[in-house]
């Protein structure tokens, strides 16, 4: 059977696609979900624009997303932290807070999850974050962790 996705569907397709499946996946899962349509003419010319929509959307996103990252490159962002004279830091640096540095500093809006950390920042000192700022877009930052003042 054929159908028009509504949305990206994993392991399918994205929104706008134009997919052969099995007739109960459509009909037991894909439509009742508001996934799928059935795939008549006007679905399919819907599709097209549908297509055409998110590809535009695809490419503002792209640019917006190169552009901060043109504007973070360079940028050394610090951050304060409570730490004990040993260095390391009574809590943690994480996305939340590297995002709010990003903000007063270099003033772009960012989303936390964008921030990849495979740990929050425990120790003080300069740390190397990537920022996955789009699917083809991610730029390495240097945070300096310093010890705040009491």
């Amino acid at each position: 059977m054929k159908v028009v996705l509504r949305a990206d569907v994993e392991g399918l397709g994205r929104k706008g696609d134009v997919c052969e499946v099995a007739a109960g996946f459509a009909r037991n899962y894909l439509v009742p979900k508001g996934l799928a349509l059935k795939s008549s003419p006007g679905a399919e010319r819907q599709a097209e624009a549908m297509r055409r929509s998110a590809a535009l959307r695809r490419a503002a996103d792209r640019a917006d997303a190169e552009e901060i990252a043109v504007r973070l490159a360079p940028a050394v962002l610090s951050v304060a932290a409570r730490a004990a004279e040993t260095g390391h830091l009574y809590g943690s640096v994480g996305p939340a807070d590297i995002v709010a540095a990003v903000e007063s500093q270099v003033g772009a809006v960012i989303d936390p999850a964008a921030v990849m950390l495979e740990t929050p920042i425990r120790e003080v000192g300069s740390h190397t974050v990537v920022f996955h700022l789009h699917a083809d877009v991610e730029v390495p930052v240097t945070v300096e962790v310093t010890a705040q003042a009491d």
